[in-house]
């Protein structure tokens, strides 16, 4: 037997040798850590809605809640730099050590949320600390995902990659599922009033407790022996974001992964689980509690199909699970929606059938319905309308009128005239503005709308199979997605050149996701415009993926 066949038997059987208990512990481990992760960085934005009123309290209700999902965002903003940061770490200084810095500075800043003084305290001081703790939570996620995938893919056979990397797979979804359940929990005990005021910090500062427990797994864990073999046999690299960005071979990849993979995975995973809360509650107006409830059940459900998609891969291969849950997403996504406004406030949903809402006014008379900074007074006739059914969470069309028109808010056969606010004085303004929108809201309410959705009437165990439906979509694409990324790239620039491409796409396209979608709801008046962006992305994955991304369930990542 030659040298070569020798190699060949020993790489083969040591790819598909069981995995050992200490590998098992790694593996839990690494998931332990990652859930600690992701559970503190969902707790911002399970609370976007209660943390708006305490750190943008200077501005209305729909703005505030605004500048909180900007706030969001700005964690999403920073991770690719993370990535850049922490995957050079990685590729440097070892998986392990670069995953426990990751730990102790998502620990840090989430902690520090929970005793930021509020603008009432520190007035404009308190959203931009808020801020840069978010950009602190960003940086440290850059980092979490590359080392637990590279972690757990380089301690797993490789029949069984998929399976055992889909764990981690799982722990975004267990984070928010725990972070949900905390927050619920929270309430129960304290009240929703004193949540409200000064409770919603109790979670942030719980999360020092799991940081402790999780910090002394950690550091009783060994350093992966895919990076501890290459590295004493001397072909790790010294200049990792060199050889990862600087390669055009390896830079294709990169490509191809984010514009063939990526992109669809993030938007997909997010609308499941970040825009179906927001529009539960901002939308069809469903209890805040009720709705994480049915949420975290939605997840609980739902997390074992990620295991099952990622085992799935194993055997068919990463890239078919995942072209076809983008597509299936492209199809069913408006279709499911629709169906959850239907169970989820079925008095919304008829008076949306008989009693069309519309705004009659001169398109130039219309600014965009987006307030970022938070001073727009919205004031023309039309902006006012377009302003109260935004904020109630009401679907509307628009028609043109003649240029000059003063707008109308027409619900069925009935109109109410809107007036121009232009010239008037601020107090002025505002009392004809409460005058006006409390007869724009008997008008709506004598229409059907209701201003939040009945949980008598809510039908649960619907509302429970469509979030379930919703979610698997994100199983699917999620699960494999590890597997394929640690299959993707060599092992000495593996960190560097999975998590940059995996953060610009979770962190900017997914991540932006529930503030672009309400803005173009908020643009437009229609309640499902907002799907068009993880749809028109999810088809742009697709059609790129099926053409160029190739198969990897079969390498050796070695």
């Amino acid at each position: 037997m030659t040298d070569e066949t020798t190699s060949s038997v020993s790489a083969h059987a040591a790819a598909n040798a069981p995995v050992t208990r200490e590998d098992f512990k790694v593996i839990a481990a690494s998931s332990i850590g990652s859930v600690f992760e992701w559970f503190d960085f969902f707790l911002y934005g399970s609370l976007a809605s209660v943390i708006g009123k305490h750190f943008f309290a200077g501005v209305n209700e729909a703005t505030a809640f605004t500048l909180a999902l900007l706030a969001f965002a700005a964690g999403f903003a920073v991770r690719p730099f993370g990535a850049i940061v922490f995957g050079a770490l990685g590729d440097l200084w070892g998986r392990k050590n670069t995953f426990i810095v990751t730990l102790l500075l998502m620990g840090a800043a989430t902690f520090g949320v929970g005793l930021l003084p509020g603008y009432e305290t520190i007035g404009a001081a308190a959203p931009w600390v808020l801020v840069a703790l978010r950009m602190v939570q960003g940086l440290s996620v850059g980092g979490v995902y590359g080392g637990a995938a590279i972690y757990v893919a380089e301690h797993s056979p490789a029949n069984r990659r998929g399976s055992y990397t889909s764990w981690i797979q799982t722990t975004a979804t267990v984070g928010m599922s725990l972070s949900l359940a905390v927050i619920y929990g929270t309430r129960m005990i304290i009240g929703e009033s004193v949540f409200g005021d000064w409770g919603w910090r109790i979670p942030f500062l719980m999360s020092s407790i799991l940081l402790g427990i999780t910090m002394w797994i950690q550091l009783r864990l060994n350093e992966s022996p895919v990076y501890l073999k290459m590295k004493a046999s001397g072909k790790a690299t010294q200049t990792p974001l060199k050889d990862a960005f600087g390669n055009w071979k390896n830079l294709k990849i990169i490509l191809i992964a984010l514009c063939g993979a990526i992109i669809g995975q993030a938007v997909i995973w997010y609308a499941s689980q970040f825009y179906t809360l927001f529009f539960l509650q901002r939308v069809l107006k469903v209890d805040e509690a009720l709705s994480n409830v049915l949420m975290a059940a939605g997840l609980i459900i739902s997390t074992p199909l990620y295991v099952f998609f990622g085992w799935l891969s194993d055997r068919v291969g990463r890239k078919p699970v995942m072209m076809a849950a983008c597509l299936l997403a492209v199809i069913f996504y408006l279709p499911l929606f629709k169906a959850l406004t239907w169970a989820a406030n079925p008095v919304m949903y008829q008076a949306q059938a008989t009693s069309p809402v519309t705004v009659f006014a001169d398109p130039n008379d219309c600014s965009f319905q987006f307030d970022v900074l938070g001073n727009k007074t919205f004031s023309s006739s039309c902006d006012i309308p377009r302003s109260f059914l935004a904020k109630a969470g009401v679907n509307y069309s628009p028609v043109d009128a003649p240029a000059g028109t003063v707008a109308e808010l027409r619900v069925g056969d009935q109109a109410l005239p809107s007036f121009k606010g232009e010239g008037l004085a601020p107090a002025d303004l505002k009392a004809q503005r409460a005058d006006w929108e409390k007869q724009a809201q008997a008008l709506i309410s004598s229409a059907g709308y209701p201003p939040k959705a009945d949980s008598d009437k809510i039908n649960i165990p619907l509302v429970l199979l469509i979030l379930v439906g919703i979610m698997s979509l994100a199983a699917m694409v999620y699960g494999p997605m590890a597997a394929l990324l640690v299959e993707l790239f060599p092992a000495r620039i593996r960190y560097t050149s999975l998590s940059l491409p995996y953060h610009i796409g979770t962190g900017w396209f997914g991540g932006f996701l529930p503030y672009t979608a309400f803005a173009i709801v908020a643009a437009t008046g229609n309640i499902y415009s907002g799907l068009y962006y993880p749809i028109g992305f999810a088809l742009f994955t697709f059609l790129v993926g099926i053409v160029v991304l190739p198969q990897t369930h079969l390498r050796d990542i070695r």
